[in-house]
């Protein structure tokens, strides 16, 4: 016997539902990629990438056989660049271990590389109707809502709390359709902000609407402090227009991602500045260069807990010291998006003429 909230959430998504490709399908790889690269990210933005990977790989065998270089190029732009690392090895290990067969359970799909409980519960519940909730952020905040509760819900506690819940009101018979309503209904009825409790199938009975406190579920602990960061690149760019790439290593952010030589100073710095930094003299050796500040201005790029303050720097010589790149093979990298639009405005579009 379903519980009249499923019946309610089942009942309005049938009416409300959006056609979204990666609903038409049970296929495991599909589902799992969708699921992977929605992970912080919007709908809106997340559909070209999921459209492009499976135009792309059309199986987990393609994917598998790719280079990790040309999955964080495919990947460029989405950020959260440990979810495509993540993607390529479990990718690589279900076609050379698993002989490309998903595990078709919640607790096998759970000791998958990137995949955690609420991947696991997707999966397992839309392509193999086990019945095991989905809970994201927008469960959370129905839940919340509806049922009045002020556990934080970025706490341990709570992921335990809103499991054991929504297992209590899923559909034992359709939970992949349950699961799938009430996340929708969290995307688009119950949304983060300026919700539509007027026309709500719910708001007989949310305890939030009730109380007039709507605006103040979900409750979380306050955001963690947001680091600034100063990045410098130099821009090499010699007589026969190529330039220099690095690889980024070790685990920060973009990791395996290309960038330009990369100088970070303590603050905001002008060209006297960057001239005594011992790091940049180091780089250019010795060498003729004439120094350009591109972006006098910084430009601002915010992370989830990092604020980056960048600046790009013309080197302008005749030859450099060591490997340089054409400009297609910089493009046919994976680069940050902030470096790729730098890219695209710079030498795309004539700037450097």
């Amino acid at each position: 016997m379903k519980h009249p909230f499923s019946n309610t959430i089942i009942a309005w998504y049938k009416q409300n539902k959006r056609d979204l490709a990666w609903r038409l399908t049970t296929d495991p790889y599909k589902v799992w990629l969708s699921e992977i690269i929605l992970q912080q990210t919007r709908v809106a933005q997340g559909l070209p990438y999921y459209e492009n990977f499976v135009n792309t790989y059309h199986t987990i065998h393609d994917l598998a056989k790719a280079s990790e270089q040309e999955v964080l190029k495919l990947w460029q732009g989405l950020g959260y660049y440990s979810r495509a690392r993540n993607l390529h090895a479990t990718a690589k290990y279900i076609s050379n271990e698993l002989d490309g067969v998903f595990p078709t359970n919640y607790n096998d799909l759970l000791k998958l590389k990137g995949v955690g409980d609420y991947t696991a519960s997707a999966i397992a519940s839309f392509c193999y109707n086990e019945v095991t909730p989905t809970v994201d952020g927008n469960v959370y905040r129905v839940l919340a809502r509806y049922f009045g509760i002020k556990t934080l819900i970025n706490t341990p506690v709570a992921k335990k709390e809103f499991k054991l819940l929504a297992q209590e009101l899923i559909d034992t018979k359709n939970p992949g359709l349950f699961n799938q309503a009430i996340m929708e209904f969290g995307a688009l009825q119950c949304s983060p902000k300026l919700p539509n409790c007027e026309k709500c199938s719910l708001s007989d009975s949310c305890m939030a609407l009730q109380k007039n406190q709507v605006g103040v579920f979900p409750f979380k602990n306050k955001k963690l402090k947001v680091r600034n960061r100063y990045f410098n690149y130099l821009v090499i760019q010699t007589n026969n227009q190529e330039t220099v790439l690095q690889q980024r290593e070790g685990k920060g952010i973009w990791q395996n991602l290309y960038e330009f030589p990369l100088i970070e100073t303590t603050t905001e710095v002008d060209f006297l500045q960057l001239f005594q930094e011992s790091e940049f003299m180091d780089f250019v050796e010795n060498q003729d260069f004439t120094l350009i500040e591109l972006t006098p201005k910084s430009i601002i790029h915010k992370l989830s807990h990092q604020h980056l303050s960048i600046k790009f720097w013309l080197l302008e010589v005749s030859d450099w010291h060591s490997e340089t790149l054409s400009l297609s093979r910089v493009k046919s990298l994976p680069v940050p998006i902030i470096v790729h639009k730098f890219i695209e405005e710079y030498w795309e579009n004539g700037q450097d003429k």
